[in-house]
């Protein structure tokens, strides 16, 4: 399946690799580079979406591929939302900066969450323009991304403005719910 995995300055071809092996936590490759061995360990790393991907680091440039199943479909960690926050909570209106209490709370739940990864999904009501929306809910989702970054979570930052609607902007209700931030958890 992963005929030429990798190929080192023209030195060595790992070829007809067996994605077995390298799913066992024992697997190890040695590579003959010149007169040198080095030990190749395949680790699977996962995007911020929860797709695998093999990766392996020869020193210099690392080599990674999407982790697939025998039919050739990405293998990827089911998401699920873990939290919804109501973006009045969290942001003043127009704003996307955090405060120093909602940077803490949002500190305390992405160390305590547990998640391999998160997608940090910015929504808007419609009261402004379509184009405006769409800016604004980039920068929070973008602020959030960046607290969960900043305690060491992997976060991937998406943004819908007001195409994503919980409830009717035609109410003050509904628009209040559909101003937020969506967190969902990859596990």
């Amino acid at each position: 399946m992963f005929k030429n995995l990798l190929k080192v300055a023209g030195v060595v071809t790992v070829g007809a690799f067996s994605a077995s092996a390298a799913l066992a936590d024992t697997a190890n490759i040695i590579i003959t580079k010149s007169s040198q061995q080095q030990r190749y360990v395949p680790t699977i790393w996962v995007d911020p979406d929860g797709c695998e991907h093999w990766a392996m680091d020869d020193g210099a440039e690392g080599y990674m591929t999407p982790h697939v199943t025998r039919d050739g479909i990405p293998v990827c960690r089911r998401g699920k939302t873990c939290a919804v926050m109501n973006s009045d909570q969290l942001f003043a209106v127009d704003k996307w900066h955090i405060n120093a209490a909602n940077r803490s709370r949002l500190q305390s739940f992405f160390r305590s969450a547990g998640a391999t990864a998160y997608l940090i999904d910015g929504h808007t009501d419609s009261d402004a323009s379509d184009a405006y929306n769409m800016r604004l809910s980039q920068r929070r989702a973008q602020t959030v991304a960046q607290i969960a970054q900043s305690v060491g979570a992997k976060a991937q930052a998406r943004w819908y403005g007001e195409r994503v609607p919980l409830a009717s902007n035609s109410t003050r209700a509904g628009k209040t719910k559909n101003r937020r931030v969506e967190i969902i958890c990859i596990r």
